[in-house]
């Protein structure tokens, strides 16, 4: 059996979550505070996600600041930011625009700035 530390994420907690893997499967998850401290566990040792920041070039020459809306796996990062390299978009954009569906995983790419 493998075991796998963790500091949790999910809430100010930053509880220490221990969990037990065997033959690729999640046994056990001790150490968390909350239940959000089980699935982010979970999910950290099982498939591991992020939400990818980054910023797209605008048609004015400005870079915006966007990210995924959702999670997405880690192994998909490298094609995600791929994707936002060849991202134009034309302003104005507010806060939360989608500039581009389904990016990865059915997260969308959201705008995370307004500008002109």
């Amino acid at each position: 059996m493998d075991k796998r530390t963790l500091t949790c994420i999910e809430c100010p907690m930053g509880c220490e979550i221990t969990a037990e893997i065997e033959n690729g499967e999640l046994v056990s998850v001790y150490g968390n505070g909350c239940p959000r401290g089980k699935a982010y566990a979970s999910d950290e040792v099982i498939c591991p996600k992020r939400v990818v920041t980054s910023t797209v070039r605008t048609t004015k020459g400005v870079p915006l600041p966007v990210k995924t809306d959702r999670p997405v796996k880690k192994s998909e990062i490298f094609n995600v930011m791929a994707t936002i390299n060849k991202i134009t978009c034309e302003l104005p954009v507010k806060i939360g625009d989608v500039l581009y569906e389904n990016i990865s995983d059915d997260a969308n790419l959201v705008a995370t700035a307004n500008m002109q």
